[in-house]
């Protein structure tokens, strides 16, 4: 079993490296524009220039959550692999996208910060969640760990069910998703869940974004321990 999950980890890395670097390549390049922008721009006006690591970030994490499931499952399982190791190759694998990009992405805000803070270039931001808490490095890698490992899970288990049950039955959850989205939005107790939501993040928050999605996790067992290599159209 642990040759198994080293080798499945090692397909993993190997199979998301090229969008990896072409990801990293788009955000690196927005940031460079953004700093530019701001510099020659916005420097002698009260205008600045914002850019926000996460949410790029955030949104991958949701595309690849999803993804994995239609490539690299049928794959793994065509070489053998157990639905155990499968299992627990991917739990790992996704809390180490989810702290290596959080510790990527804050460490160069970090070091592109101090540069700006020293050159007094007031016409340019970060964007962070963290800004609603305590807005240090630690506390920006914890908060993006919890939230890409979450997303990363929600969207799996949403890969496993179109899967499972095909459009149709993937398509069907979808839609009662969106029904009780815009049943949240109509009688208004979507946006006071996020108004709590924003004015309640601290690191018991944190603590309880990573706890749901460690159980969202366990909980997608139950659809890999029976899966198959063939999937419903």
């Amino acid at each position: 079993m642990k040759n198994q999950i080293k080798g499945l980890l090692y397909f993993f890395a190997t199979d998301i490296r090229h969008s990896i670097t072409i990801f990293w390549s788009i955000l690196l390049f927005v940031l460079v524009v953004a700093l530019t922008f701001a510099y020659f721009l916005f420097q002698s006006t009260d205008s600045y220039m914002a850019f926000g690591f996460p949410f790029g970030i955030y949104f991958y994490c949701l595309i690849l959550g999803f993804i994995t499931v239609k490539q690299s499952i049928p794959f793994a399982i065509k070489m053998g692999a157990t639905r155990k190791s499968l299992y627990v190759s991917l739990g790992i694998f996704f809390l180490f996208i989810a702290v290596a990009k959080a510790l990527l992405a804050n460490t160069l805000q970090q070091l592109v910060q101090v540069i700006i803070d020293k050159t007094n270039f007031d016409s340019f931001m970060f964007l962070h969640p963290a800004m609603l808490m305590e807005d240090t490095w630690i506390n920006r890698v914890l908060l993006d760990s919890a939230i890409m490992f979450l997303f990363l899970v929600l969207m799996f288990i949403m890969g496993l069910i179109f899967y499972k049950y095909g459009v149709l039955g993937g398509g069907a959850v979808a839609g009662v998703l969106a029904i009780l989205l815009l049943i949240g939005l109509a009688n208004g107790s979507l946006v006071e869940f996020i108004i709590e939501f924003f004015q309640n993040i601290d690191m018991f928050f944190v603590a309880q974004l990573l706890g749901l999605g460690l159980l969202l996790f366990l909980i997608s067992f139950v659809f890999i321990r029976r899966i198959t290599i063939e999937t419903r159209r």
